[in-house]
């Protein structure tokens, strides 16, 4: 079987905190490569990368852009990554599409928030790593502290192979590691210390070599480029390079270690299961089976539905009718197009290491699988800010939901979720930021306002002890009146009883029917003896109590973990009905609760809070205040815990705040849903509305 791909692509994804300069050095590399005509900058709205409203308007990039340029006979495929962790489901999905992670530092601000998380997240996608050191002009900077800060914060493998040249302190060129004549009188640290490093960073992902080496010979230059990716590959080297954009400084050599330290798609090993469920590892192959993946998904206004498609294995063509999988029918992909920023080009095929776009296919979503091999899910981060939203226009409301689903394609940290309790439709996102964003979005493309406003908190009621009590319901008004009486006993049902021998002619001697509803843990159990209900109206009683399970009786919540037991009542033959017994039943339930000691009961949420090591006693103390229970804690990586917590969901409303304030914007949390749990003593009169004790009327 042929084993060739394409060695002349380089897939590489840009990356790193916001403000870093990695769109403009995107606009850098296009210009110096002679690839597009004139100067593009990020400030006054030219950038080749950052070409939406909203990105031109704040200055930053919200979406990961694909670019590409040649260089050196090499095809460069290069995805900016948005730089804040906001944005970061689109760098996560566009690592899928890339072999290498080029990594971009502040050299004045150093290692930032999302330097950190990126570095992680490509070294989990198993892809090579790369870091630029942009701003090099920086005045004062110290070059040897910052690149210790480096080697502590992510290993000695990171090592660099170029180096500032100064001039009375300013920035004047780059010293390369591998130039033995070049004056390094001018360097702000020796270069042969890192020359070492590098020689026993890069012989040790080739056993070879490092026999050779532990002889005593000492690889060449030309040895060291040529063991380089294959070190990169393994993780044993991550080289830095170090640039000034603002300067013009280092962008030719940026390409030309961009040429030697990128990796080939097929030294990215990656695997892929078949249909029956064997595991291949994919050898990109461009006869074989096809493996391809859409990594992002992009709405323009001119071409609609825009997907971007990794190829692995095999080969994609124009007008080919790909096989359906996960119960999908096939797929007719039609044109394929090159993607250059904004701009698109028809092409006929794409083979293992190229990315690709394809228009106007509602089948393909981001994470989608194209052809006879699954590759594995691309897994987002849950988005934890919600606001509740409603079209300023009753109008838009249809409006509305087409323009959600849109958002929802293009970026998979949004989640819409309709909550049927609150009848709230809730918007879900990473960062308030992230939120205004969208807002913004819909009022730009769609034409669409909406209101904002805090969730309601689904809050629930239930009892503490038993009672028993009954309810008249009597009217007389002229010609046929309403009757109905019904008498009952209620006591708590726990979370996890077992029905089946709870629900028994033991516990209820007269038991004919029960009926149990677990949704809301409510069971009600029939123990009418004779005809004192008549059979007939017992479905409308039924009713009556689900009525009032659903309404509540202190603050309009509904109520769970509740017994009823319906054990007596009276009829009229002539002025009961179904509308009197349904009626009699739901005040007989609010009546007899209010003995039984009801209480309001809050949704309590298990949460895993990421932070830095030196930060969990600050987390500690601020779960405190939010009536958090701590469970334990986790290491989570490199100087990383996790803390393990039960807290209200009532108290996580500013928590994404409050956490990002905490460790400088370093922690990251996950929550889901644990159980309900009575609200304290003292807080449940600050939730507690008054429910009027309304005349039930037909």
């Amino acid at each position: 079987m042929a084993t060739s791909v394409s060695e002349t692509v380089r897939d590489i994804v840009l990356c790193g905190h916001g403000s870093t300069g990695k769109t403009s050095l995107i606009d850098r590399l296009l210009e110096t490569t002679h690839t597009v005509d004139g100067m593009h900058s990020v400030d006054n709205g030219t950038s080749i990368c950052d070409f939406e409203p909203e990105e031109k308007a704040h200055h930053l990039s919200i979406e990961a852009t694909l670019a590409h340029f040649q260089h050196q006979g090499l095809r460069f495929n290069v995805i900016d990554a948005p730089g804040y962790p906001d944005f970061i489901g689109h760098t996560i999905a566009a690592m899928r599409g890339a072999d290498t992670a080029m990594i971009v530092i502040d050299a004045h601000a150093g290692i930032a928030v999302n330097t950190r998380r990126v570095f992680h997240e490509a070294e989990k996608a198993g892809i090579g790593r790369m870091i630029v050191v942009n701003k090099i002009d920086t005045e004062h900077l110290d070059f040897a502290a910052l690149m210790q800060n480096i080697r502590d914060t992510f290993g000695q493998a990171c090592v660099p192979i170029n180096f500032p040249k100064l001039s009375d302190g300013a920035i004047v060129g780059l010293i390369d590691i591998f130039d033995e004549k070049a004056d390094t009188s001018q360097a702000p640290i020796d270069p042969a210390i890192y020359k070492e490093s590098l020689v026993e960073a890069t012989i040790e992902a080739d056993e070879a070599w490092m026999e050779r080496y532990f002889e005593g010979e000492v690889p060449t230059n030309d040895d060291l480029k040529a063991l380089i990716p294959k070190a990169v590959a393994s993780g044993t080297l991550i080289p830095v390079v170090c640039c000034s954009i603002k300067k013009a400084v280092g962008i030719s050599e940026l390409l030309d270690a961009m040429a030697l330290c990128s990796l080939a798609p097929s030294m990215i090993h990656r695997k892929a299961t078949s249909e029956d469920g064997a595991e291949i590892e994919l050898e990109g192959d461009p006869d074989g089976p096809l493996a391809a993946q859409v990594f992002q998904t992009r709405i323009d206004p001119f071409v609609q539905k825009l997907s971007y498609i990794r190829v692995y294995n095999g080969t994609l063509r124009k007008d080919m009718t790909l096989p359906g999988n996960n119960g999908r029918k096939g797929v007719r992909i039609g044109q394929l197009l090159d993607v250059q920023a904004n701009q698109l080009e028809p092409i006929d095929e794409a083979k293992p290491g190229d990315i690709v776009a394809v228009a106007k296919i509602d089948q393909l979503h981001t994470g989608t699988n194209e052809g006879e091999l699954e590759l594995p899910k691309i897994d987002f981060p849950q988005p934890m800010v919600g606001v509740a939203i409603r079209p300023k226009s009753r109008n838009d409301e249809a409006k509305l939901s087409a323009a959600l689903h849109k958002l929802v394609e293009e970026d998979p940290t949004i989640l819409i979720e309709h909550d049927e309790e609150t009848q709230e439709l809730v918007l879900r996102g990473m960062s308030e930021l992230h939120l205004t964003l969208i807002q913004e979005k819909l009022a730009r493309r769609d034409n669409l306002e909406i209101e904002t406003y805090e969730p309601r908190i689904p809050f629930r009621e239930s009892i503490t002890y038993p009672a028993e009590g009954s309810y008249r319901h009597k009217k007389q008004s002229g010609g046929r009146g309403q009757f109905g009486e019904v008498h009952i006993r209620i006591q708590p049902l726990p979370r996890g009883t077992d029905i089946a021998t709870f629900a028994t002619k033991e516990n209820f001697p007269s038991m004919k029917h029960v009926h149990y509803f677990e949704a809301m843990n409510f069971l009600w159990v029939d123990s009418i003896v004779g005809a004192s209900i008549p059979g007939n109206y017992m479905p409308a009683v039924e009713k009556g109590l689900l009525d009032r399970v659903h309404k509540g009786v202190l603050a309009g919540y509904p109520m769970q973990d509740l017994c009823v037991e319906v054990h007596y009542g009276k009829h009229h033959p002539v002025d009961s009905s179904e509308t009197a017994f349904r009626i009699a039943a739901s005040a007989a339930l609010r009546e007899v609760c209010k003995k039984a000691g009801p209480q309001l009961l809050e949704p309590m949420v298990e949460m895993h809070v990421t932070v830095p090591v030196d930060c969990v006693g600050d987390v500690y103390s601020d779960m405190a205040t939010r009536r958090g229970q701590i469970s334990g804690t986790q290491e989570a990586g490199p100087n990383m815990q996790t803390v393990l917590c039960v807290t209200p969901l009532a108290e996580t409303g500013s928590y994404a705040r409050s956490l990002s304030s905490i460790t400088g914007g370093q922690g990251s949390y996950s929550i889901s849903f644990s159980h309900y749990a009575p609200i304290p003593a003292h807080l449940q009169d600050k939730h507690r509305l008054h429910v009027e004790e309304e005349e039930e009327t037909a």
